[in-house]
């Protein structure tokens, strides 16, 4: 099924963000490198750090989604964002699953917190 709109939209912006230099800067949205000033001194991630930026802020995007969009499919979200959600064999990979907060019953876990916790 295909993404919703706005899930399509979320994740338009994050695979077009470049995320190389998100701890040290604010960046506006859609930020490019070569698109800044020239001469502009800053730090940049490896890709894979930057990669796990972009991962990170996936994960949050979508716990949101997912809570809210019964149809919601996390791994065509992630390809979306630009972050591998297939193993080598073309199997969804488990990572992506993993990065997100579920309540007793499987269902998203409301965004902002962790279930309650029977004691």
């Amino acid at each position: 099924m295909p993404l919703s709109k706005i899930a399509a939209q979320f994740a338009a912006e994050i695979k077009n963000h470049d995320w190389s230099d998100a701890p040290w800067r604010n960046d506006r949205a859609g930020h490019q490198r070569p698109r800044d000033n020239p001469g502009r001194d800053t730090k940049f991630l490896s890709d894979g750090e930057a990669a796990n930026i972009r991962m990170n802020v996936m994960w949050v995007t979508a716990q949101v989604l997912g809570y809210n969009d019964p149809n919601f499919d996390a791994h065509e979200f992630a390809d979306a964002c630009g972050v591998r959600s297939r193993n080598n064999d073309g199997s969804k990979s488990g990572i992506i699953s993993h990065g997100f907060r579920y309540n007793e019953d499987g269902s998203y876990a409301e965004p902002g917190g962790f279930p309650e916790m029977e004691q």
